[in-house]
């Protein structure tokens, strides 16, 4: 998450817009569900693989798990570290993790992985550390979603459009001064990692928002833009 994907350049705005409980869809659509499942997990050891301004290594620690934060974009980390004063907050990236085998019993990537460039590398890396019986839990943005967008029509109204869906690519995507590169993947692509390494699909979900502004909740009902997944290493 260097100048070349726009992290650095965004960092600002994108802590700004976060703030301490996040924005929308963290607040009324993802966090829910993913506290819930990482609460009936019984974790102890978590690493956050991308975390940002640290929000939800902050979150787990509440939780009672000890967390590792990774994070390569300096501004950041900093930013976590000067909100969690304690905590640990690691310059690495997810292609090439500096821990040993099996050190966590929990890792999360949460919206992370449309970032990250290597994920033939990052996948197995984040298995590789995975102790036995752990857990990897994926927050994305969901493929079909990455793959297209809206677009006005004659009559007034919009109709989501997606084209190119197998083609993985990355492109520029930017709000409230925020401007940075994501991937398309095809679901496929994603699976076939994750399956390659051995993992098996315990849980997965396409949450929906569960409050907010009725007019920006509907938007989550007519395209699903996020799923949650959790894959266990035998």
């Amino acid at each position: 998450m260097d100048d070349d994907n726009g992290w650095s350049t965004s960092a600002r705005a994108w802590i700004a817009d976060m703030g301490e409980v996040g924005d929308f869809a963290r607040q009324h659509v993802i966090d829910r569900p993913v506290e819930a499942l990482i609460q009936a997990g019984g974790f102890r050891h978590a690493l956050d693989l991308g975390c940002g301004e640290g929000r939800l290594c902050r979150k787990m620690r509440d939780m009672g798990i000890k967390v590792v934060g990774v994070e390569p974009t300096a501004e950041l980390r900093e930013a976590a570290e000067a909100r969690d004063p304690a905590g640990r907050y690691v310059d690495a990236r997810a292609e090439s993790l500096p821990f040993a085998d099996a050190s966590f019993d929990l890792v999360v990537a949460c919206l992370t992985l449309i970032d990250i460039d290597g994920i033939e590398a990052a996948i197995p890396e984040a298995a590789r550390v995975l102790q036995p019986g752990g857990a990897l839990i994926i927050v994305n943005l969901n493929s079909f979603a990455t793959a297209g967008g809206w677009q006005h029509q004659p009559d007034g109204s919009r109709l989501f459009v997606i084209n190119d869906y197998m083609q993985a690519r990355s492109e520029w995507v930017g709000w409230r001064g925020i401007h940075i590169r994501n991937w398309h993947r095809p679901m496929s692509l994603y699976m076939q990692l994750l399956l390659g390494q051995g993992l098996r699909l315990t849980h997965y979900d396409e949450p929906l928002p569960e409050s907010g502004d009725p007019d920006v909740a509907g938007r989550y009902h007519r395209v699903p833009y996020f799923h949650i997944m959790e894959w266990r290493k035998p």
